[in-house]
């Protein structure tokens, strides 16, 4: 069962997929959502990345009604979504894809790294709207070079979606929570 702390750092995401504000996820929010990513430079329409994200994207919502229970109403609500993420830690694999596809969309110049204005892109991508990031990612470069490599970025993903422990870097990736 997720904790308080798992519960207030996953609702910001949870309200960042729920694209109409109605407190329930559906597929037209995930279909949103997908729209949101097609933005980025990279993941404009008819490009393999562009499928790539669709997929994933149109995969996480499946995973969600499926195992969320969705209770025949096509919808699934905050605490399904925790019954998920509860299960994040058994499915390493499909964590790390979903990292590396995320990966792939964020990093614009090819180079391999997430810069900082790629990170703020990320976010705002999640979110669909501009968020305060001031000293979010200097927690999460934690060796400092400036960026994040794809093998960091993973980690911090799956920190992310998994992490109990507050004190772990990557609860920070997806941007501020609620305190």
């Amino acid at each position: 069962m997720a904790s308080e702390f798992q519960e207030r750092k996953l609702r910001g995401m949870f309200a960042a997929f729920d694209a109409d504000g109605d407190g329930c996820l559906r597929e037209e929010d995930f279909r949103a959502l997908v729209a949101r990513w097609s933005r980025l430079p990279a993941v404009g329409p008819g490009t393999e990345l562009r499928a790539r994200v669709e997929t994933l994207l149109m995969g996480w919502w499946s995973a969600l009604r499926e195992a969320g229970g969705a209770r025949g109403s096509g919808t699934v609500d905050l605490p399904e979504l925790l019954t998920v993420v509860d299960r994040l830690p058994a499915m390493a694999a499909e964590v790390t894809a979903t990292a590396n596809t995320v990966f792939d969309a964020v990093d614009a110049d090819g180079d391999s790294r997430i810069s900082p204005e790629e990170h703020r892109r990320l976010v705002e991508t999640w979110n669909g709207r501009p968020v305060d990031l001031t000293g979010v990612f200097e927690l999460l470069d934690a060796n400092g070079d400036g960026h994040l490599d794809r093998g960091e970025f993973a980690l911090l993903w799956h920190q992310f979606w998994t992490s109990d422990d507050p004190t772990e870097p990557g609860n920070w990736l997806c941007g501020r929570f609620a305190a």
